[in-house]
C-alpha cells in the first residue's frame, strides 16, 4: 500500500515524502511532535476562535517549516510521519499556498 505525503510549497515546487518503508509513528507521538513544532515555529491558529484542528496544525507547521522541509531530511521525514499518524490516511496532499489538505 502507498504511504506518501506530498507537499506543494509553491508553483512547481513539490516535495514527496515516501513513507512506504518507514516505521509508522503512533498517533499520540505525531500529535506531540506537531504540538512541539507549532510552538517552536511560533505558529498562529488559522481560526479566529483560536481552535486548532489537526489538519490546521499540519498546514501551519508546513508553512512555517518550509526551510526545514527543504533542507533537513530528518525533519521532513518526521513531519511526514507525524502528518500520516494524526490524519490517518495513506496519501496526504498539503497545499501550502492554497492552505488546503486533501486525501
Amino acid at each position: 500500500m502507498q504511504h506518501e505525503v506530498i507537499i506543494n510549497l509553491a508553483a512547481g515546487q513539490e516535495l514527496r515524502i515516501d513513507l512506504t518503508h518507514v516505521p509508522a509513528m503512533a498517533n499520540e507521538d505525531g500529535r506531540r511532535w506537531l504540538d512541539e513544532q507549532f510552538t517552536a515555529l511560533e505558529c498562529e491558529p488559522l481560526r479566529p476562535s483560536g481552535k486548532v484542528l489537526l489538519a490546521d496544525k499540519v498546514l501551519v507547521v508546513a508553512r512555517a517549516g518550509q526551510r526545514q522541509l527543504q533542507g533537513d531530511a530528518v525533519w521532513r521525514e518526521t513531519f511526514g510521519r507525524a502528518a500520516a499518524a494524526v490524519l490517518q490516511r495513506p496519501l496526504i496532499r498539503v497545499d501550502v499556498p492554497g492552505m488546503a489538505i486533501s486525501f
